[in-house]
């Protein structure tokens, strides 16, 4: 989710507003939804090829954590760091620093991606309810149904929401740094539900997808309830942190006070 506006800073061209990306935003949504209808269908019906990868994944890494106890260590340090509750307590720290500087369409967005997709996560865990991995000698155990896994789901909306944040601030190496940190880190986290024996592999994936979905489809909803007004609020963060990122990056100019632009004042923004 790229919340672009105005020129890219060193190409100088014109990018798409948001607005004009609305369109991709919705073939997000509902192409992952589709994908997470198959991936269920497939789990409900138990089609043995998906069946026989969950637990042979699941199995061996199972095996090789109670085998080695400094990795299964170093997955369950990983796994509560990337824990929903965390994920979830950033965003809201994001959330609140954008309606403290006036970005309240932008904070209610960011809030948004945590809350729907916790309701979200526990609607289909609830209505699927499907049993997580049974061991005899476990190394980690979680109380609640398994499909979807809701750490790999609230790893992916934070990441791709925090990274959606930074983009228009950064240059291109600096997106695709932070991108690729976005994805390792969500993939990282999926991959310690499965290694501890608390997910099958497609439980991560179920999260991965229906998080693409929470992602696509709030965007999309919050843009249509508030035409323009995600990307008003980016010109806005823009605006009101330059002077001090400039002042922090070249400390020796001298920067001088400048009046907001009109459009931070108008009633609608």
């Amino acid at each position: 989710m790229h919340l672009t506006t105005g020129g890219d800073r060193r190409s100088g061209e014109a990018q798409p507003t948001l607005r004009v990306r609305l369109p991709r935003y919705a073939v997000v949504a509902f192409g992952a939804l589709a994908l997470f209808g198959l991936l269920l269908g497939l789990i409900e019906a138990d089609w043995v090829p998906l069946a026989r990868l969950d637990h042979a994944w699941t199995g061996g890494l199972h095996r090789f954590a109670r085998g080695h106890t400094a990795f299964t260590a170093s997955m369950q340090t990983i796994t509560t760091l990337g824990g929903p509750v965390i994920m979830r307590s950033l965003l809201g720290l994001a959330a609140g620093w954008l309606w403290a500087i006036g970005a309240r369409t932008l904070a209610g967005w960011t809030a948004a991606q945590a809350l729907v997709g916790w309701g979200v996560q526990w609607a289909v865990k609830l209505a699927v309810d499907r049993p997580r991995p049974s061991w005899p000698d476990p190394v980690a155990s979680a109380p609640d149904p398994s499909f979807p896994s809701g750490h790999a789901m609230a790893a992916a909306i934070t990441g791709a929401t925090l990274v959606a944040l930074v983009w228009p601030r950064v240059d291109r190496p600096a997106r695709i740094a932070c991108s690729t940190v976005g994805v390792l880190a969500s993939v990282l986290v999926g991959f310690t539900r499965i290694a501890l024996g608390v997910h099958w592999p497609s439980d991560v994936l179920g999260g991965w997808l229906l998080a693409a979905a929470v992602l696509g489809g709030t965007t999309v909803a919050v843009e249509l309830w508030r035409p323009g007004a995600l990307s008003r609020d980016v010109r806005r963060v823009n605006w009101r942190t330059r002077p001090r990122v400039q002042s922090v990056l070249a400390s020796a100019v001298p920067f001088p006070e400048l009046p907001e632009p009109e459009y931070l004042d108008s009633p609608d923004s």
